[in-house]
Order: C-alpha cells, then sequence, then structure tokens
C-alpha cells in the first residue's frame, strides 16, 4: 500500500499525540494567519482561508479564535509572522521525504528537522532533490457508513475527481489540485459529509521499505509530525500494511 493513504489511516486510527487539542489549534492558527495574510480575509474571494476556517471548525475550534487568527494575517491585529517553506530529504531505505513547515524561526525549524533525519537513518537534502517525485492533488476523506460506493463515485467523477478507494472506514477521493472545490461542492449538494478536504502532496513512484527500516522511518514521520512548526510530512514508501499496523 501506498505509504501516503495508509499512513493517514494509521494516524486517523492511533490518535496519537497530534490528536491533542492544543497541537491542533496551534497550526491551524498559523494556517489560517497565513493565508489570511496571503490572499486576504474574505473567505469568499480566498479558497485557501475558505478551506482552513473549514478545517478550524471540524476542530471545534472556537470563533473568536478563527477570527483573531485573520485578523493577525490581515495586520489588523498584531501578531507573530510566520514563514511558509518546503523542507526535502531522504529516509531510511532512500525514501523521499516532502515536509511543508511554517515557522517564526526558520534557522531553528531546519536545525530540528536536520537532527531528527540523521538520528533516524536519514538526511536533509538540497531544495528540488525530492520535489520532482511528489505531485499535488486533492484529497477529501468521508465517513463510509451508509454510502453506496457506486453512486458516491459517480457523483464525484461528474464533479472532476480522478479517483475514489476505500479505506477501511473511509473513502479517499482524489482529484486534481484545481478540481477540489468542486469535488467539494458537489458532495456538499448532496448532503453528503466529509471528514477532510485539502491539497496534498502524492508520490508518483515509491520505494518498499522493511525490517528494521520501516521501523526508523515510522519513529521518523512520528517525531517529524510531532514538531510544532510541520504542518505536513509526505513520503514515497510502500510497507506492508500489517506491519505498519505493528510498528505503529
Amino acid at each position: 500500500m501506498s505509504g501516503h493513504s495508509k499512513w493517514s489511516t494509521i494516524k486517523r486510527k492511533k490518535g496519537k499525540a497530534d490528536a491533542e487539542r492544543g497541537k491542533i489549534f496551534t497550526r491551524l492558527i498559523k494556517d489560517l494567519t497565513i493565508a489570511a495574510r496571503e490572499g486576504g480575509g474574505d473567505e469568499n474571494a480566498n479558497p485557501r482561508l475558505r478551506s482552513s476556517v473549514a478545517a478550524a471548525k471540524a476542530a471545534n475550534m472556537p470563533s473568536a479564535n478563527i477570527e483573531r487568527a485573520i485578523k493577525k494575517g490581515t495586520g489588523d491585529l498584531p501578531g507573530v509572522v510566520y514563514e511558509e517553506g518546503v523542507l526535502e530529504g531522504y529516509g531510511p531505505g532512500g525514501v523521499a521525504l516532502y515536509i511543508e513547515f511554517l515557522t517564526d524561526n526558520h534557522r531553528r525549524t531546519v536545525a530540528d528537522v536536520r537532527h531528527f533525519l540523521s538520528k533516524h537513518g536519514g538526511n536533509l537534502a538540497e531544495s528540488g532533490a525530492v520535489a520532482w517525485i511528489f505531485e499535488k492533488k486533492g484529497l477529501i476523506t468521508v465517513p463510509s457508513s451508509g454510502l453506496d460506493e457506486d453512486e458516491l463515485l459517480m457523483i464525484v467523477l461528474d464533479a472532476g475527481a480522478e479517483d475514489l478507494r476505500s479505506e477501511d472506514d473511509t473513502f479517499e477521493i482524489t482529484s486534481a489540485a484545481h478540481d477540489l472545490e468542486n469535488v467539494k461542492a458537489a458532495l456538499q449538494s448532496n448532503n453528503i459529509e466529509f471528514e477532510s478536504a485539502a491539497l496534498t502532496m502524492y508520490p508518483k513512484n515509491t520505494v518498499k521499505v522493511e525490517g528494521k527500516r520501516a521501523e526508523q522511518l515510522l519513529k521518523l514521520m512520528d517525531v517529524l509530525e510531532d514538531h510544532e512548526d510541520v504542518q505536513n510530512v509526505y513520503a514515497n514508501f510502500e510497507m506492508d500494511v500489517s506491519v505498519m499496523e505493528q510498528l505503529g
């Protein structure tokens, strides 16, 4: 199974440290702030902000917190200036890693990520070293309970989706990046609730990892995603599902 989809599934099942309310809010506030800074505070005119607000509401963030983060981004309130960026590297077994971050201290974030990679059998790479391996796509997860897969498939394909896959108790819908909003709108117009909807990075090819390298890789993914500055970690690995569940 691909590292991206199954890693996401394992994270949802584990509920790990990333499910801590405070950590989630910290990351969401950063994303709201930078989305408002780059595209303005009007959700209707700023698709990224609209997605960030939806994610914040899904995490039960109070409306006052959302509004405050947006105002900090637009400059209506003073606040920390966050820098958005990407770090690229390799994990155990030559697995490509594409790491998105938001930080108020670039040097600290780079140093921390370099340390994590080195400690867990990987290394930091130059910009562009692995970016070509990944492709930006839309990803929507929909709870599968009570839904007919064939009917759902017809709805999302008509809206521009590329694929629909069943992953345990959810359906994962992928689309071209520019079709994400259309697919979301189609789900909403058919009263179909979804857990999440966001742009993501899918690997064009994958690397098989087993044994000790698999254990090292999952530990590395854990520590990277636990870092408060790291927003997303994408990797192009394949691993037996039972191995992921056992090590996870």
